[in-house]
């Protein structure tokens, strides 16, 4: 075979993704399968969790955000909470946009943050956003509790500019760290994990999507037992 990329080449499998990519709803009219289920059930989540909530790795996700991000640069947070990062990425000089999928979460951020601008998005539909919209996707500590991350992903890519950056943080799952605290430490069967992530798995999932200079690094913790993945990738 010549004159094209070999099967099982990533450019295959991304072409592949394109194709098999889903609408926002089920044909004819019906709700999407997924979502008012998904949204419910943040909606709690967020009710039930205390107002003196204390994230992980606060600080060092921060750090991590703010090295990336310049004055004046067009930011998304998608999947923002309460807008803590948010609001500081903001202090910085950029112009912050925060997204949530619960209405719960952006009634705390607004009462906290009431100078950024917040939207509410759609589980299973496209961002509210127009292409190339965002010189900056930060996301931290959501790809792991996305259920269609081949959407996700391409949703993200889609509202960024040409050469616009991806930020992402989500929990490391090194081997050494999956043989001391066990599979069911990390992935509850009621929990809301939905993907385990090592650097590895992040940075193959990211050149699928053909983002260019992928960058992945772990954060947090004594060497060979990090609990933070730091991502970074470009459009």
């Amino acid at each position: 075979m010549t004159g094209g990329p070999r099967p099982g080449s990533g450019r295959v499998r991304v072409e592949a993704r394109r194709v098999r990519r889903r609408p926002a709803a089920v044909p004819g009219g019906a709700p999407p399968r997924y979502g008012p289920a998904v949204r419910d059930y943040y909606e709690q989540l967020w009710e039930r969790l205390p107002g003196d909530l204390r994230p992980p790795d606060l600080e060092l996700r921060a750090r991590f955000a703010l090295a990336h991000v310049a004055a004046g640069d067009r930011v998304l947070d998608l999947g923002c909470g309460e807008g803590d990062l948010a609001a500081r990425i903001a202090a910085a000089g950029a112009s912050v946009t925060g997204a949530e999928v619960a209405d719960a979460a952006l009634r705390r951020a607004r009462a906290r943050h009431p100078e950024l601008a917040l939207r509410l998005v759609e589980i299973e539909a496209a961002l509210p956003f127009e292409d190339g919209a965002f010189d900056v996707v930060w996301s931290s500590e959501v790809i792991e509790h996305v259920a269609d991350t081949e959407r996700w992903l391409s949703e993200a890519r889609r509202v960024l500019a040409p050469r616009g950056r991806l930020l992402l943080t989500t929990p490391s799952h090194g081997r050494l760290r999956l043989l001391i605290g066990g599979m069911e430490r990390f992935s509850e069967p009621l929990g809301d994990h939905l993907h385990l992530y090592t650097a590895r798995s992040l940075r193959r999932l990211l050149e699928e999507f053909e983002f260019g200079d992928v960058r992945v690094r772990t954060a947090g913790g004594p060497p060979l037992l990090r609990r933070l993945l730091l991502a970074s990738a470009v459009r």
